[in-house]
């Protein structure tokens, strides 16, 4: 398959904007992974994100609103991973700013453990009641796959089971239609991708930019707990400039960009 423009998904000479990756929403001692992001943290990010004039939304969402051209000021939030922790000290907080997000889940683990990390310590899975609590409340459900598996790797047979039965399931569970994919650790290749579009998911997240950017390989922004406002804004502004403004006064629109990331409390 041709490599997809990020323009494909909207307008022309429009961006994509920033999509947002976290992982787990808890306190901690121990995180060799870097995927923790402690509660007071997490409600400094998204407190930020509303006083900039952000409003955080699900993935799916930004892209529709994306394509009509009424992305400004959207933020994508995506958890992956499926962890817990979401219930108890994610979605109070974005329930608190009125935001939206996308929880990406490994179908065949609900309930398990992340056992893929295995340097790191246990932590627990959402259930098939919490998924289902998780999206009664609003919250866009995505699939990370069966098991968690690095996919370029994988059988016809393990990649079937990892993009299309973990849709079926997921469907099945929330009662609501999976239209999101994200490629576990990251990886991915053409195979991979069009397995995916096979499927009949109209995105995929990505981590990094790659050779394929586009729909169905969107780069997110890998948020951490050393994330401060500031960092935050310098990260995002990228993207907000390109989807935002390219006009005449843009180069005043940069140095006011700039001026924030200085002040950001």
């Amino acid at each position: 398959m041709e490599p997809e423009d990020d323009a494909a998904a909207g307008p022309p000479g429009r961006a994509v904007p920033a999509i947002l990756m976290y992982h787990s929403i808890s306190p901690y001692e121990d995180d060799p992974y870097d995927i923790t992001v402690r509660p007071e943290r997490f409600d400094q990010q998204m407190r930020w994100l509303r006083r900039a004039g952000r409003r955080g939304t699900s993935v799916g969402q930004l892209l529709d609103a994306h394509r009509r051209g009424a992305a400004n000021g959207l933020v994508g939030l995506s958890f992956d991973d499926g962890y817990a922790d979401f219930t108890e000290y994610a979605l109070p907080v974005l329930q608190r700013y009125g935001f939206g997000a996308t929880m990406f889940v490994p179908a065949g683990l609900l309930g398990g453990d992340n056992a893929w990390d295995p340097e790191g310590p246990r932590k627990p899975l959402l259930s098939a009641a919490q998924l289902r609590q998780v999206a009664a409340a609003g919250i866009e459900v995505g699939s990370h796959g069966f098991r968690h598996l690095s996919l370029p790797a994988s059988s016809d047979a393990d990649l079937a089971r990892e993009v299309d039965e973990s849709r079926d399931i997921l469907r099945d569970v929330t009662g609501h239609e999976v239209d999101g994919f994200c490629y576990p650790f990251g990886h991915l290749d053409e195979r991979v991708i069009d397995r995916v579009e096979r499927a009949g998911y109209s995105y995929g997240c990505a981590v990094w930019d790659t050779e394929f950017a586009g729909r169905y390989a969107l780069a997110r922004e890998y948020i951490r707990d050393t994330d401060s406002p500031r960092s935050l804004w310098t990260r995002g502004a990228r993207r907000w400039l390109r989807q935002e403004y390219r006009g005449p006064g843009s180069r005043v629109l940069r140095g006011a960009t700039q001026a924030g990331a200085r002040t950001a409390p």
